[in-house]
């Protein structure tokens, strides 16, 4: 009950005798307030907890009676309007099992009610908590006939598998985890095949035992059927079963990986590959980049030939996601030496993404200038001689002028191109013949000097982060000059926000 005298502020009889009533609460937000406060002030002076407390003395009511609509009406309502954090200090008194058990009855508006207040309640609590003390209520949501019950209760699970001391409580319970899979099996939901590949992706364990209810084995049936939706669908969804180790070998074992790669081979031939081939070409990128992109590259030659084809298309998803996997690919020294094997065909490649770099739409702009910051980048224990000179030559076959093209993109008014520049800059600014480029490039020292051309945040750490790369590199003192050097370390100094003191004059006799 709220901690209020009943006949204070005219509260109804019904409270008087234990029973809060909806109206009630109304009565409570017109109680009498100081002079001049609002509706909100009155809410922060009460105390940060006066509506929770409102919430529990409802939830309270709903527990102890047969037909709380009233009652839970006023609850959902009220909800709304209690801040997380005020839930969160109550959440030890949360008592959510009558909800749960409200869910059983066959009442549609009771059942919507309950949904969306334990939808709000819930996330009050912590993903532990729900494992330990929810879980009979969560297998009990898995079966039920509302999809909305089903959606909530998959959405805990959810959060569950995605908390590392809660999936503990889950994983410790072999029986739980098989009534939790074959509860999910039952159902077509999109939600439901995600969720069985976040448990199967904890643990060997785990993917055993959705494996062995057939659920994975269905998702991979879909993959290769003739749904090109679906696939699509699926793809995603085997493309995160394979960022861990225990699910790649699990996908290399069940002849998935070679299936993948035979339908992109016979892709040419599908008036509907669009829908799924972009999906198909990222799983091999991720793919590689997790084993060993030789291998990859090696084993199935259609993934390399379908990406630089893909850079050929006048589709700019198609473009887009030939760019991405590039990028992907070539972030580790492997995967550029992979790359460079192909020789002038990579070089025409590049010479095409400095193409869209400058012509593209804003958002494939973007993308290709993420990709070459990844391409260009070399950590300094990785700089050989051949290696440096492989990434010199690629910056030299994006455009007759690569460092002016990058400026020019720079320059024009949008910050997300800017950052994406100045991020081309930072990933070649401790390679000493990019050092020497910028040097000699009229005007480039002073660009990166000049805190002027940045207005916004993320510009600003952008160029620190280039300055800072330039600062650090052994080889910038030599190239720069040390007047250029010493500037560079003021810069750096002086952090990326730094405003120069406008200094003033004081004239005898002003006012």
């Amino acid at each position: 009950m709220l901690l209020v005298r009943p006949g204070r502020f005219g509260l109804s009889q019904n409270s008087r005798e234990g029973r809060l009533r909806p109206a009630d609460l109304a009565r409570l937000e017109e109680a009498p307030r100081e002079p001049g406060a609002g509706r909100a002030d009155w809410r922060t002076r009460a105390g940060g907890g006066i509506m929770a407390a409102q919430a529990l003395a409802l939830l309270r009511e709903v527990s102890r009676l047969e037909a709380p609509l009233e009652e839970l009406r006023a609850l959902q309502s009220l909800l709304q309007s209690v801040p997380l954090s005020e839930l969160r200090e109550q959440a030890a008194e949360l008592r959510l099992g009558p909800l749960f058990s409200l869910l059983n009855e066959n009442h549609r508006e009771q059942t919507t009610l309950c949904v969306s207040i334990l939808e709000r309640l819930l996330q009050a609590l912590e993903p532990v908590h729900v494992a330990r003390n929810l879980r009979v209520d969560l297998q009990r949501g898995l079966t039920h006939p509302n999809d909305s019950v089903k959606i909530l209760t998959l959405s805990q699970v959810g959060r569950i598998v995605e908390n590392s001391d809660a999936v503990t409580e889950i994983l410790n319970n072999a029986e739980l985890l098989k009534q939790i899979v074959y509860c999910i099996g039952g159902e077509n939901l999109s939600v439901a095949k995600t969720l069985i590949v976040e448990i199967s992706s904890v643990s060997p364990e785990s993917l055993n035992c959705c494996t062995t209810s057939g659920l994975v084995t269905q998702l991979l049936r879909e993959l290769t059927g003739e749904d090109v939706l679906v696939r699509a669908t699926c793809i995603e969804m085997v493309t995160s079963l394979a960022c861990t180790h225990h699910g790649r070998q699990y996908l290399a074992q069940e002849g998935v990986i070679d299936q993948i790669s035979n339908i992109i081979v016979g892709a040419d031939a599908d008036p509907f590959s669009s829908f799924y081939l972009p999906g198909f070409v990222k799983f091999f990128g991720n793919l590689a980049i997790m084993d060993s992109p030789q291998q990859i590259c090696e084993r199935y030659p259609i993934f390399m030939e379908k990406v630089f084809e893909m850079t050929e298309s006048q589709d700019p998803t198609m473009i887009g996601v030939a760019v991405d996997t590039i990028g992907i690919l070539g972030s580790n020294v492997e995967g550029k030496q992979v790359l460079q094997k192909t020789g002038t065909r990579f070089e025409r490649l590049l010479m095409k993404i400095g193409y869209q770099a400058k012509n593209a739409s804003t958002e494939l702009k973007i993308r290709c200038l993420d990709a070459l910051s990844s391409l260009f980048y070399l950590p300094p224990e990785q700089q050989t001689d051949d290696l440096l000179r492989m990434t010199e030559s690629w910056f030299s076959s994006l455009s007759r002028d690569p460092l002016e093209l990058f400026r020019g993109i720079s320059n024009q008014p949008f910050p997300e191109l800017h950052c994406a520049a100045l991020k081309v800059f930072t990933a070649i600014a401790n390679q000493p013949w990019a050092q020497k480029l910028m040097f000699n490039s009229p005007g480039f020292v002073e660009y990166v000097m000049d805190r002027s051309v940045e207005h916004d945040k993320a510009s600003k750490d952008a160029k620190y982060e280039l300055v800072k790369a330039l600062a650090n590199s052994k080889t910038i003192a030599e190239i720069f000059g040390n007047p250029n050097y010493l500037r560079l370390r003021t810069y750096l100094s002086e952090g990326p926000y730094y405003v120069k003191p406008i200094s003033t004059t004081a004239v005898e006799g002003a006012e």
